[in-house]
């Protein structure tokens, strides 16, 4: 991996006792106040169970493969793991195709796995999160089956079903589209009716106005969280309700990527009435102990309609998942700088989340990435995701530097998403392939030479092993940040303030708690930036910084704030009085 200096500014004889050259000082012990609950800074990693760790060697990653790896997970210093659906599915989707809400796949292993899983997790003070799909079941679930074989069948109107329009009643009942492509209504020759299904077919949507619904919904809750789990991430939310009339929605100029008109879903998607079940799903969390959460996949239209989703009075999703800054897909200090700063004010006052990568988009090494710079710049991306004030969301082996593996070729393609839009849409395969633990075969996810999905072609250098042998590696940036964040009371109670603020090039702001700040600077750029702080307004007075963490390394211990050189995409963390 490449490594470049800081060239030294100024050198004090004070010494702050760095653990390593250019890592964190060695600093006294910080906590957040003991009321707050845990999630409030947490780490959480995100895991895509298929892909993590495979323990029998049939290439398929599974429970008892997490559990092996739990020391690794402590060791980066991971406070919960949200783990992508492993209830049994016939994988359409894979896994967000649900057939039985109680029980774990075969191909992940069985229930007493989990509970192991659990138990041991436990033992590292590490939580576990559950991936709850609430918008949809598999059309294999019983339920479905049942309300499919008959118009009177008791679970009839458990799913959306709805009359077509036209003679024969074989068009569609509007022009609603599956966001995965085509029409969002499938057709029931047996019934004469179509079902409504936002995503595939195979995922036919829940009615969940019915209180029946609701109530076998929130009992699926309650059956996971006595077994002691920490919360759930509620998948596609804003999807949960349609207007009973069925009015067309608007459509625009041109085509999406799977040939269907462009269009806007207001009257299928983020409708009011979804407020009301995240209210619901909350009281049921709130009923344990130990602070279980809500994090919410949260599309929606903008700031203030992430705001409304803590709820008017803080009683719905704790945690919302912020995808604008998750968006901004090229380094601009302006653009985070107005991300961060909307996001940490937000309307309704509710806990900042952040994130960069997750199963459903590119990976943030390749989005962000110059190919001459990559893992400087994957470094300068955890410092910003790590230093903010909020709950980070971590993406398996983003803290090596994975890249994509997309396919190449339609026949390799494993995502129907891909199947059905190749070549504009080539799916999401390239984001989910496995864990890269070390240089052997198959990046040491699994025995098998034949993984579900093949590995990147950088795993030989981007692997746990290796990295946790190389001083300067992502991973050891992550760990050494990590431990900063825990240690630093700016960063655990601080509040946030952007400084320098027109500068174009730098991204610059404060953490400050009540007797103690740190400034974060960091160069989104590839040339080398100087900049300059008089952080008097801020109530600091010097002009000395001195250092806690920077990337590339270096042996000062200090620099002024007069002004002082960052490299390209260098990372500056440093103690100011």
């Amino acid at each position: 991996m490449k490594r470049s200096g800081w060239a030294p500014l100024l050198s004090l004889a004070l010494c702050v006792g760095l653990s390593m050259p250019g890592f964190a000082a060695v600093a006294p012990a910080a906590s957040p106040p003991a009321s707050e609950p845990w999630w409030k800074h947490a780490i959480i990693y995100e895991i895509y169970p298929r892909s993590f760790a495979d323990s029998n060697g049939d290439g398929i990653g599974d429970l008892k493969g997490i559990t092996s790896k739990l020391d690794y997970l402590k060791d980066l210093g991971v406070d919960a793991i949200w783990i992508t659906p492993c209830f049994p599915s016939p994988q359409v989707d894979f896994g967000y195709d649900v057939s039985d809400y109680r029980a774990i796949a075969p191909e992940y292993g069985t229930m007493a796995d989990f509970d192991e899983l659990m138990a041991e997790a436990k033992k590292r003070n590490i939580r576990i999160l559950l991936d709850f799909v609430v918008n949809h079941t598999s059309d294999k679930h019983a339920w479905f089956v049942d309300s499919k074989s008959s118009k009177d069948n008791p679970k009839r109107d458990w799913y959306i079903w709805r009359d077509g329009a036209g003679a024969g009643d074989e068009k569609p009942p509007n022009n609603w589209q599956s966001i995965f492509g085509h029409s969002a209504w499938k057709y029931d020759s047996a019934t004469n009716k179509f079902y409504y299904h936002f995503f595939y077919p195979e995922q036919p949507d829940l009615n969940w106005r019915n209180p029946e619904v609701r109530k076998a919904m929130c009992d699926v809750m309650r059956f996971w969280l006595d077994k002691g789990v920490a919360g759930f991430r509620l998948d596609a939310i804003s999807t949960l309700f349609e207007d009973e009339d069925l009015p067309d929605n608007p459509v625009s100029p041109g085509t999406n990527q799977y040939g269907d008109p462009n269009m806007d879903n207001v009257h299928n998607d983020r409708l009011p009435e979804v407020h009301e079940v995240m209210k619901e799903l909350r009281k049921v969390v709130d009923s344990y102990p130990g602070d279980r959460v809500l994090v919410g996949e949260t599309w929606v239209k903008d700031i203030t309609d992430l705001s409304a989703m803590y709820g008017t009075n803080m009683d719905e999703i704790q945690l919302p998942m912020n995808f604008f800054f998750a968006d901004v897909n090229k380094l601009s200090a302006a653009e985070f700088r107005k991300r961060i700063g909307e996001w940490d004010k937000n309307p309704a006052g509710g806990w900042p989340v952040y994130l960069f990568s997750n199963h459903d988009q590119v990976r943030h090494y390749v989005r962000y990435g110059d190919k001459q710079h990559n893992d400087e710049i994957a470094k300068l991306t955890a410092a910003l995701l790590l230093t903010l004030r909020g709950t980070p969301l971590m993406y398996y082996g983003e803290e090596l530097g994975m890249e994509n593996n997309d396919p190449k070729r339609k026949e390799d393609v494993k995502d129907p998403i891909g199947i059905v839009g190749w070549p504009k849409e080539i799916g999401r395969d390239g984001e989910r392939t496995p864990m890269q633990w070390n240089a052997s075969t198959s990046a040491g996810f699994s025995t098998s030479k034949s993984p579900w999905l093949p590995v990147t072609a950088s795993y030989k250098t981007h692997n746990v092993a290796t990295e946790s042998d190389e001083k300067n590696s992502i991973l050891n940036f992550y760990k050494e940040l990590i431990k900063l964040r825990r240690t630093s009371d700016p960063l655990i109670n601080g509040s946030y303030t952007a400084v320098d603020e027109n500068n174009k090039d730098v991204l610059s702001y404060l953490r400050q708690s009540e007797n103690q700040s740190v400034l974060v600077a960091l160069n989104m750029t590839p040339e080398p930036q100087t900049v300059q702080y008089n952080l008097n307004p801020y109530g600091i007075n010097t002009y000395t910084a001195h250092m806690l963490l920077s990337s590339p390394h270096s042996s000062s211990t200090s620099m002024s704030l007069k002004k002082f050189t960052l490299p390209p995409f260098g990372v500056f963390i440093g103690k100011v009085q």
